[in-house]
């Protein structure tokens, strides 16, 4: 059967490079009906920490890329965490069989400098108080080559191979060690992963090969790049899967984005899910591919508009609660029918959730916050408190609410030439809003509905009284 892993790192927030990483594994485990692993890789003690492992976890379960066996599950090849795994001397043993077959040793450094070999035994050495020893493997002579899935025949000459380290002096593995030894005893068939590991890999297959284990099938693929085509990190921008998410974007509309980024796919909009069918490695392009804000907040406007209504409230409540929103998460689900219709009205501009808040605020608030703009330009005018006082009276006496009855209404004020028609309209937006860039104006005075449009109105015709009462004084 087929079994793919995800292995990273607690030391930082998860990548987003890292979950292209883990999505490529998991397509192609559930393609083949078989298992997507979660490990834990926590052999740097000085910089893992336990917050990161659940935010690790916390992002990918909100990316949906859901596992069989992990931390947090179990399963019949753990513990999953390295740190356990040392404790029950998994690494231990296979390290030690490494030096009984003559491929590793024993060497012995001064603790103030653990650069220089003081000397090598193939036992475990007698230290003095102020030594340390590690375990070395032994490059062997030749070649090491495997088949890469994207990158075919792989050589490489031994001989520009130094001998490493696979057990630290703090008794932890190293990567290349804990890694072949994890894969091994969880029966992982294939692994990929990004090709700054290329150069790692001839290390874990020699390792495999003196312990007559067969490796994996491996893919290393191209990294995400930056707009400078060198790896994607924080200089290019935020990077980590809870800025995505806090910024708004829907998990369907990240991961849609991600998968595009080097893998061939009929369509541009998909949820990834449906696509486990269509999923094949050779899709995979071998060129990297670089990092597009613009287009992933394209790709999340799309999908934010695909969500039906009553979907799109759970999202946004998902999401003011994620961003600690608590106050307007209440004021959204006190009505509903209100709320569901002014976020379908308002998401048709606008490409995040965080957008879809500023876009919205209006709506749920009774304190408007006048943009300058709009109070310079329309307000402050010799014919805005007549333009105001006419609204006010049209719209006590309108009785179709509908956008074709606002409409109507508002036409009819503009014939009546107070203003020129775009002055009518933008001082009622604005009037209605604070702002002069809202939905269409039809329907946003439609769904704040007869007691909001007239209550607003009337504050700001009192409130221009009051300016012209002040200015007069």
């Amino acid at each position: 059967m087929v079994r793919c892993r995800f292995a990273p790192s607690p030391t930082g927030n998860l990548h987003v490079g890292g979950v292209r990483t883990a999505l490529f594994n998991w397509l192609f485990a559930k393609n083949q009906n078989g298992s997507f692993v979660l490990r834990i890789e926590d052999t740097d003690t000085e910089r893992s920490e336990k917050r990161f492992e659940d935010q690790i976890l916390s992002s990918m379960k909100w990316c949906g890329l859901n596992w069989s066996e992990g931390p947090d599950i179990g399963g019949e090849y753990g513990p999953y965490r390295q740190s356990e795994r040392v404790a029950l001397g998994f690494y231990d043993k296979y390290a030690q069989e490494l030096v009984e077959r003559g491929h590793a040793y024993y060497a012995v450094y001064k603790k103030s400098n653990q650069e220089d070999v003081l000397r090598i035994s193939m036992e475990t050495p007698d230290i003095s108080g102020d030594e340390v020893y590690t375990i070395k493997f032994r490059i062997p002579e030749g070649k090491t080559e495997f088949s890469d899935l994207s990158k075919g025949k792989m050589s490489f000459e031994n001989e520009n191979f130094s001998d490493f380290i696979i057990i630290k002096s703090n008794g932890f593995p190293t990567y290349n060690f804990a890694v072949v030894v994890d894969d091994h005893m969880m029966d992982i068939t294939h692994v990929f992963r990004g090709e700054d590991h290329l150069t790692n890999t001839p290390r874990q297959i020699m390792i495999y090969r003196a312990l007559d284990w067969e490796p994996p099938t491996f893919m290393h693929i191209p990294l995400i790049l930056g707009s400078d085509r060198a790896p994607l990190s924080k200089r290019h921008g935020h990077t980590s899967v809870d800025h995505f998410r806090e910024e708004g974007y829907l998990s369907v509309g990240l991961m849609n984005y991600l998968a595009l980024l080097g893998w061939t796919v009929d369509e541009e909009i998909f949820d990834y899910h449906e696509k486990v069918k269509d999923f094949i490695p050779s899709d995979i392009s071998n060129k990297g591919v670089v990092f597009d804000y613009e287009k992933l907040e394209w790709i999340n406007g799309k999908h934010l508009r695909l969500l039906d209504p009553e979907e799109l409230m759970i999202q946004f409540g998902l999401w003011l609660k994620f961003t600690g929103r608590f106050d307007y998460y209440a004021i959204i689900e006190s009505d509903q029918f209100y709320s569901r219709e002014v976020l379908t009205m308002c998401r048709e501009k606008i490409n995040t959730l965080e957008q879809l808040f500023d876009f919205s605020a209006p709506f749920f608030s009774d304190e408007l916050d006048y943009q300058d703009e709009y109070v310079s330009k329309y307000l402050q005018t010799n014919w805005s408190k007549d333009l105001i006082s006419a609204a006010i009276r049209k719209f006590e006496d309108s009785l179709d609410w509908s956008v074709e009855g606002v409409e109507k209404t508002v036409r009819e004020l503009a014939d009546e030439k107070i203003a020129s028609k775009k002055n009518t309209f933008q001082t009622l937006r604005g009037g209605v809003t604070g702002r002069l860039v809202t939905p269409g104006l039809f329907e946003t005075i439609s769904v704040l509905g007869r007691d909001r449009v007239l209550e607003r109105l009337e504050n700001l015709l009192e409130m221009i009284e009051y300016e012209e009462g002040n200015l007069s004084d």
